[in-house]
């Protein structure tokens, strides 16, 4: 007789970890994650702070109900984050502190070059944001992780879905010779979401990866620390130290690409280069370390958590773009509250879920 698990969570990464360490307290969970471990993709890859700015104004909410849970549990290290540009860029801070006015955040006019030395005189604008933190990533996964296992859930990896169909209130799932019942099958695969939902039988949402390149490099000199995390306001990069003399640095790409195990390109990594040297006077001693991860959009940008339209025992997940770290904790109670219909946390009762829903995606008729 084939196993049944209440929820099947399709993804290990920090979607599913954390979707599953809340459901495994009320129900037998199994998380199937295709890599030799948890996290090997976008988690992994992740250079993450918590910012209310990230994502826009329809994440921050989720931001901000999530901080309470990091908080608690020590995974915020401070920070602070500084929006800076040129003054051909006053639309773009003009812009900024409109769209996160009655927020909550707290965004402050200041001298760009008095926070950062090294910054070249032609950035003169500047926007602080003091509660911008560092996430440790690695420490969240695993308590995550950790959490869901003591309550009972099972975590199998090397477990590729290659095919699902439901029938008679059950899905039945394939993983090469390995045969699984399940009442829901909840799709956290991120970069794989819409290929996970063709193979259970649904229509795609239109959710979309794209690259992100990360360069790892030496100062040839020390640098003041600690640093904020530095972004231009047009998006076209950011920098992070990490220390006195190591930065991390993007510029900001996002190219569509298949779901896949993502590799930086030079071009990207020449890209961000240049808009270091035209931001900053730290020279570069050496570039460490190149990587490259998928951040997963769906076309409005907002995540995507709710049950498909055609088959109600199949709850996306998903679409959780660079903010699915921090604000992983909300996203999970969201979920909890509509997978098990009950109460929802008082961390998110003031959310309002609909607007994440998929139906949103789908054209009329």
């Amino acid at each position: 007789m084939l196993p049944i698990y209440d929820f099947v969570i399709v993804g290990a990464g920090m979607a599913g970890a954390s979707l599953g360490a809340e459901l495994s307290t009320f129900s037998r969970v199994l998380l199937l994650e295709a890599e030799d471990m948890p996290g090997y993709h976008a988690t992994g890859r992740s250079a993450a702070f918590w910012s209310e700015t990230y994502g826009g104004a329809g994440i921050t909410p989720l931001t901000i109900a999530s901080k309470p849970w990091f908080d608690r549990n020590g995974f915020l290290a401070g920070r602070g984050k500084l929006h800076i540009g040129c003054s051909k860029d006053a639309p773009l801070r003009d812009a900024l502190e409109s769209a996160f006015a009655g927020l909550g955040v707290t965004l402050d006019r200041v001298e760009p070059g008095q926070r950062v030395p090294g910054l070249l005189p032609e950035w003169t604008l500047g926007i602080a944001e003091p509660g911008c933190a560092d996430i440790d990533v690695a420490a969240m996964h695993h308590f995550y992780l950790a959490q869901a296992r003591r309550n009972g859930a099972e975590l199998r990896c090397r477990a590729t879905l290659e095919q699902a169909r439901f029938n008679s209130g059950l899905w039945k799932l394939r993983m090469g010779q390995d045969m699984i019942l399940a009442r829901t099958l909840v799709n956290a695969a991120g970069a794989w979401a819409d290929n996970v939902a063709e193979r259970c039988g649904l229509a795609p949402l239109g959710i979309i990866p794209y690259r992100r390149t990360m360069v790892q490099a030496r100062l040839a000199r020390p640098i003041a620390h600690p640093l904020p995390l530095v972004i231009a306001l047009d998006g076209s990069f950011y920098v992070k130290s990490e220390g006195s003399n190591r930065i991390w640095f993007t510029p900001h790409d996002e190219t569509a690409s298949p779901a896949c195990d993502a590799m930086p390109e030079e071009m990207a990594v020449a890209q961000a280069m240049a808009r270091l040297e035209a931001t900053l006077d730290w020279r570069v001693a050496r570039i460490e370390r190149r990587w490259a991860g998928l951040r997963s959009f769906a076309p409005d940008r907002l995540p995507v958590y709710g049950y498909d339209t055609d088959v109600p025992s199949f709850y996306w997940f998903a679409g959780q773009g660079g903010f699915g770290i921090q604000t992983a904790p909300a996203a999970a109670k969201l979920a909890l509250a509509e997978l098990t219909g009950t109460t929802p946390d008082p961390m998110v009762v003031a959310l309002n879920p609909v607007q994440y829903r998929p139906e949103r995606l789908r054209a009329p008729g």
